[in-house]
Order: structure tokens, then sequence, then C-alpha cells
């Protein structure tokens, strides 16, 4: 693949559409508890595969605000093992009840690879492909602030406890190599995760709805980094079209670029199919999302691929790829644990 036929794909000339915003709801911090030490036994999942009935979509859209509130309640992970349950406030805002039911489609099929490698070292360093790193435990990440990566929280705790590599995790930076030689992987060490506790469950109940995580660097980085927002209905982005760069299994050393329309999506799923290999858990996410301000379409992320999962809805089977969606109490969330003051989050 050539760098002009990726530009062509990255460049959308659709005319932007008017979308009235949300207010941003407020996350506030209230009391942080001392946990005992992580005990690192759980086994690394490359790939989240769950199961949705009618039972978990009803489920889903009978949450209350309440329920949100101590979903995001999160957990903090430092580097030496030490552990803290920070709990929270949640203030109305626009965004934080909303109930989206998935509709009835028949079964989609995937249909040839829709993948590309990037390479070149020129153009693996070129904006936002410098943005997605290595997560040591096996997944994919992307840069979020000069300090932080978001990705997905199944590939550090599987519900119940940390996965073995979290005690030492590590945040990968896939960079050129001098001369004729392969890109090679530098290594930058974490020095805190933060996983929310909607996701800490017991196994039997994880759901993809709270799979996400950040962690935060030791030191900053010097690439560019992705901005977030709260994912918009996927009408509202250019094309309905997501994208999302991730170290798939099935080509070690690589970064693979795919992209695709959404499908589907509920209040904090995006159904899609994309091409995907276990590895690309964790990817960022993003849309071209029309910006106010600026009068145009900027790249953001608007959610963290998961995994898989085969819905049921009216008796149809379903089988899609799953991302995240930053809803606007995830994204006040995320904003806090990098910001570290709720109050500068208010105007994002």
């Amino acid at each position: 693949m050539t760098c002009c036929q990726v530009v062509a794909i990255l460049l959308l000339s659709l005319l932007p559409s008017t979308a009235a915003g949300s207010l941003l709801p407020t996350l506030v911090p209230r009391s942080t508890l001392q946990l005992g030490r992580a005990r690192f036994s759980a086994r690394p999942v490359l790939e989240l595969a769950t199961r949705c009935d009618e039972a978990c979509v009803q489920r889903e859209a009978s949450l209350l605000p309440q329920d949100f509130q101590e979903y995001l309640f999160y957990e903090t992970l430092y580097a030496n093992g030490t552990r803290t349950l920070t709990t929270v406030e949640l203030s109305p805002g626009g965004g934080s009840t909303e109930r989206r039911r998935p509709r009835r489609r028949k079964r989609q099929i995937y249909g040839t690879d829709g993948r590309f490698s990037i390479s070149g070292n020129h153009f693996l360093m070129d904006y936002p492909f410098s943005t997605t790193v290595k997560i040591s435990t096996g997944c994919t990440g992307v840069l979020v602030s000069e300090q932080h990566v978001l990705t997905a929280a199944h590939c550090i705790h599987d519900g119940q406890d940390y996965v073995k590599g979290a005690r030492k995790i590590k945040v990968g930076f896939l960079t050129p190599a001098n001369g004729t030689g392969k890109p090679v992987m530098r290594w930058a060490r974490v020095r805190r995760t933060q996983v929310p506790k909607g996701w800490m469950q017991s196994p039997s109940s994880v759901s993809m709805d709270y799979d996400y995580a950040l962690l935060e660097l030791r030191r900053p980085h010097r690439r560019p980094h992705m901005e977030l927002t709260a994912a918009p209905a996927a009408e509202e982005m250019a094309g309905k079209r997501i994208h999302f760069s991730g170290f798939d299994s099935d080509r070690p050393g690589e970064l693979v670029y795919r992209f695709c329309g959404v499908e589907d999506e509920t209040a904090h799923l995006i159904y899609q199919l994309c091409d995907a290999r276990p590895g690309a858990s964790g990817s960022g996410v993003y849309g071209k999302v029309w910006d106010p301000v600026r009068h145009k379409w900027e790249r953001k992320v608007i959610g963290v691929f998961s995994g898989h999962q085969w819905l049921e809805v009216g008796g149809e089977q379903h089988d899609y790829n799953v991302a995240v969606r930053l809803t606007a109490p995830k994204f006040a969330q995320i904003c806090y644990w990098i910001k570290g003051d709720y109050k500068r989050c208010q105007n994002e």
C-alpha cells in the first residue's frame, strides 16, 4: 500500500452535519481507600470474547444514574504493587443515561481482509499512526496525553485480579531503525494504572461496557498524542466510519491499520466489522468529528477496541467486533485521570 493510497483513505471529503452538543457531567473524587497488594495471578487474554442475549440487552437498558456512578469508582495500581480505590460523585450531565438498543440485522459477512500494514520509516512516524503503542502484556494502546496511554482493561486485569505481566508493565514505541533494518520497539516504564470498578466484577459477569484503562508513564514521551472526545452518534461522524491501528498477533513487528463503517451501537458499545486479530485489543478507535470551534473535521478517539461479541436479539444471532464507546461520564473520568483536577475537564 502506497503513502498516497493511505492518505486518500484518511482524507474524507464529506460536508459537516450540525449536531447538538451534550453537557459534560462533573466527576468529583470523594474518598480514597487503601487496598491490599495485588496478587498478579490472572492469565493474560489477548482477545476478549463475550455473549449478550436479550436479557443482557434489557439489563443494560435498565441501568439508572446511580449505577453509572458506582461503576465509575476506580482502582489505581502503583508500580510497587500497592492499590487504592477511589469513590466518586457524578453530577448530572448529557449522555449519562443515554439508552440505545441494538437494531435487528441479518448476519454480516466480514469478507476479505481489510487490514493494511503501515511500513516505511517516514510513514510509520506520521500522525496518527505514531500515536499507537504496544502494551507489554500483548495488547495495543494509544497516546492520549504527553504521559498517558489508553488501552483495554482486560489487557491488565481479568475482572478479579491483575494479569501476571501487569507487575512490571511497559509501553512499547515502534521506532524506525537506522539504515535499512526493521523498526525496533523501545520500551518505557509505567508509573501507575487506573481501571474503573465497572470492569472489576467476577469473570462470569464480565462486560465490555467498561473495558478501558489508563496507563501513566514514568516520564513524558516526545510524540504527538490524540485528543479524546465523548463519542457522538455514528451518524455524526464523517462517513459513519471508525479507524484504528494495532499490533495484530498474526503480523509480528508490524503496525496494522484498518477502517470500516459502524454497523450498530448501544449506549456503551460500538458494533462493527473491522478485521482484527488478537493483539489489537486496546487500540484507540477514532473517527472524524466536526469541531465547531475550528470549523473542520478532527480525528478524535471516541472508543477503545475490546474484542468479539456474539449478540442475540429477537432470536437472531449476530457476530461483531466491538469497541467501548467513550460516553460523557467515561470521558469525564478519563479526563480527570489525565489532568488530576475535575475543574479542568468541565470545558472540554
